[in-house]
């Protein structure tokens, strides 16, 4: 079988190919799974971070925009869309915690076939290795905004209130905040570190 970019795959599945739907998710399904369990680290509620991985293939399979190269790599957007779809699952569980108490089962584990590979194990600790050294060359406000959006699950709004700043000038903070981060994560993929 032709093994096809991610890229290649996305336009198959906005073309409605279930085949690159299955071998996207065969080659992401584990990443997103285990991103979702660290977004609900408070509960590792594996039947939320299974759910989070329907979610997540379902809207890839009904988006209009996809995926756009020109903006940067596959795995980040496929990880932002992880990210959001968790967040609003997040606060759903909390608005409905309140109105009805969740018990999580005890019972429910991952299946052996979405247990991570040692392949993917050492690229997951390459990267994160690659993001703290990239992490040297912010400021602690800006080590905090990435923290705040992108793992903590803080909207810029809420951002913006919390440090009493305008929206504009979180957005732009975060925006130049990514610039550095691109660009030094380049640099340390380059040097091999």
């Amino acid at each position: 079988m032709r093994q096809y970019s991610d890229e290649q795959l996305m336009r198959m599945i906005m073309d409605k190919d279930s085949g690159a739907l299955e071998e996207m998710y065969d080659r992401y399904a584990r990443l997103v799974y285990s991103f979702a369990m660290k977004t609900n680290k408070d509960t590792q509620d594996a039947q939320f971070a299974k759910d989070v991985v329907q979610l997540v293939f379902t809207r890839l399979w009904t988006t209009e925009i996809g995926y756009d190269a020109q903006k940067g790599l596959f795995v980040n957007w496929l990880l932002t869309i992880t990210r959001n779809i968790a967040i609003d699952q997040l606060r759903k569980l909390k608005k409905h915690a309140a109105v009805v108490p969740f018990e999580p089962s005890a019972w429910e584990q991952l299946p052996d076939h979405m247990q991570p590979q040692p392949e993917e194990v050492v690229s997951r600790k390459w990267l994160k290795q690659s993001i703290e050294h990239a992490y040297r060359h912010l400021s602690d406000s800006q080590v905090s905004l990435i923290q705040s959006f992108y793992w903590e699950g803080y909207t810029l709004s809420e951002i913006a209130d919390r440090n009493r700043e305008p929206i504009g000038t979180v957005k732009s903070r975060l925006h130049q905040t990514l610039k550095i981060l691109r660009k030094h994560m380049e640099s340390v993929r380059e040097e091999g570190i």
